[in-house]
Parts: structure tokens; C-alpha cells; sequence
């Protein structure tokens, strides 16, 4: 399997996909932890991928979505965006509404 096509298939098989730089119980870098804490602050469950530990995923996942930067949140298959956009999308009360149509 190509590493697209891993990509491809982690981003359909989860509801709620967050790719970051560590985890979410340990985050290597503020983007991660502060988008993390805005799922978490949604009552999200979600499943994560360490880009650190898989760099194939590092390099390739920024020509698939077409975002350049992490951590990259995906829901129902689509790209939501990075840190910036969740923060604003949670402090609007959009990222609560997005989520809970995904999970229900």
C-alpha cells in the first residue's frame, strides 16, 4: 500500500482525524495542543496520528490536502483546517455543530 493511499484510508475510516506533531496526551507543540484542547472542549472523540513517529505521513499528507502547515483536523472525510481555523470555529460554537453531525 502506498503511503497515499494509507493516508487516504486513516482520513475515511475516522470520523474525527487530527494529525499532529505528538499526541494528544503529550503534544509537542502548541498549534496540537491548543487544537486538541478545542475537540477535547467539544466532547469530540477522536483518533490522532504522531507525525513525528510516521514522517512519510509528514511529508506526503500536506500534497493530499493541500495544507502546508499541522496539526490538520479532518471530519467526515474533509479537511477542516489547522489550529487557527478550529480555535475560531470552537469559539463560535461551528466546531461543536460539525462535530456532533459527524458522530450522530
Amino acid at each position: 500500500m502506498s503511503i497515499e493511499d494509507k493516508i487516504k484510508d486513516q482520513i475515511k475510516e475516522n470520523k474525527i482525524l487530527i494529525y499532529m506533531k505528538g499526541s494528544p496526551y503529550e503534544p509537542k507543540c502548541g498549534f496540537s495542543a491548543k487544537t486538541v484542547q478545542a475537540l477535547i472542549d467539544c466532547g469530540a472523540e477522536f483518533s490522532y496520528v504522531d507525525i513525528l513517529e510516521n514522517q512519510d505521513i509528514r511529508k506526503t499528507l500536506p500534497s493530499i490536502s493541500d495544507w502546508p502547515t499541522f496539526p490538520q483536523v479532518f471530519v467526515s472525510n474533509e479537511l477542516i483546517g489547522g489550529c487557527d481555523i478550529i480555535t475560531e470555529m470552537h469559539e463560535a460554537g461551528e466546531l461543536q455543530t460539525i462535530i456532533k453531525e459527524a458522530t450522530s
